[in-house]
């Protein structure tokens, strides 16, 4: 991808103190890899997790090595979010009248068309 080229992005590696770090590399531009459904049959992701103490992998063989799927990252992440999530919260109350900010209506609603 041109925004963001996928070698320069994964060296977060070398950044992160986070004990594991899982990366994927989906098909597709930034916009097609990030917002394809999962039952998309054009599109693939290859996607692999390295654990605090394990050598690194350098990018050209993370792309030889990292396992290749069919379809979105999307159903993995889901899974990811269960794992490591405390449940769901209810959402946050809508606009902030105290601010001057008013409820403009329930998403996503007419006023994204307005100008």
């Amino acid at each position: 991808d041109h925004v963001a080229p996928w070698r320069s992005v994964y060296k977060f590696h070398l950044m992160s103190d986070a004990p594991e770090v899982t990366f994927v590399l989906t098909s597709g531009g930034h916009n097609t890899g990030i917002l394809s459904e999962p039952q998309n049959p054009r599109r693939t992701y290859q996607m692999l997790t390295q654990r605090e103490g394990e050598q690194y992998i350098d990018p050209d063989r993370w792309l030889e090595e990292a396992p290749r799927f069919n379809g979105s990252w999307w159903l993995p992440w889901q899974e990811w979010l269960k794992t490591n999530s405390t449940g769901q919260t209810a959402p946050p109350q809508m606009g902030a009248p105290e601010k001057g900010l008013r409820i403009l209506g329930d998403a996503p609603g007419t006023y994204v068309h307005q100008i």
